[in-house]
């Protein structure tokens, strides 16, 4: 098992670990769940590797997630995302093009500092998945590109503003390290771990 795959699944096991305990020492007083929906940005670094350079274009999408708080400091959440036709420029022998659209599927662990009745600061990370699936624009597809999923560590922080008791405003940062998607082509393989930062600000709603 690589390296990567063995971070993954540490990280993975940690987040159940530290809820599982959480939940077992606390009980439901502080316990609420919240759904969030966002607007998201996704700016990925440029890379180099094997002979090719890759590009990105920056692109958005919106984020939806799922927040459930075991005490007032400690939670863990499960989150969505899409963002559209991001495309993946190579130079490999020549310029080469694959417009695609972006799947996230992550679950992180969320800290909350401590800030006041209104404002709530948080760190979090985890891990978990991004899915390239090309949409096969004639005019920006390579024969034989595929859906290709790539495991992902993500970290980030952000700060809940809120507004009443169920409702709240949320600005956020994530970052995702990754392995570059080549769409199972050998030819596009760059062999490199690159960085995505997604901003983002949305809505809170408790219960």
């Amino acid at each position: 098992m690589s390296t990567h795959r063995k971070a993954v699944l540490a990280v993975l096991s940690l987040v159940l670990l530290v809820s599982s305990a959480a939940f077992a020492q606390e009980e439901s007083p502080w316990s609420h769940g919240e759904v969030s929906v966002q607007g998201t940005g996704f700016f990925t670094k440029n890379s180099n590797g094997n002979g090719i350079s890759q590009h990105s274009t920056d692109t958005g999408g919106f984020l939806l997630g799922y927040r459930y708080h075991f005490n007032r400091w400690l939670a863990a959440e499960a989150n969505y995302g899409y963002d559209r036709n991001t495309q993946q420029n190579f130079t490999a022998g020549g310029p080469f093009s694959v417009q695609a659209n972006v799947h996230q599927a992550t679950a992180a662990a969320v800290v909350t500092i401590p800030g006041s009745e209104r404002i709530n600061p948080y760190v979090l990370a985890g891990a978990g998945a991004l899915v390239f699936d090309p949409t096969n624009n004639a005019a920006q597809s390579v024969p034989g590109a595929l859906t290709q999923a790539k495991a992902a560590f993500v970290y980030g922080g952000g700060v809940d503003f809120t507004l009443v008791r169920h409702v709240a405003l949320r600005a956020e940062y994530r970052g995702f390290v990754y392995n570059r998607p080549d769409f199972q082509l050998a030819s596009l393989n760059s062999n490199v771990t690159t960085h995505t930062a997604q901003p983002s600000a949305g809505i809170v709603f408790r219960f």
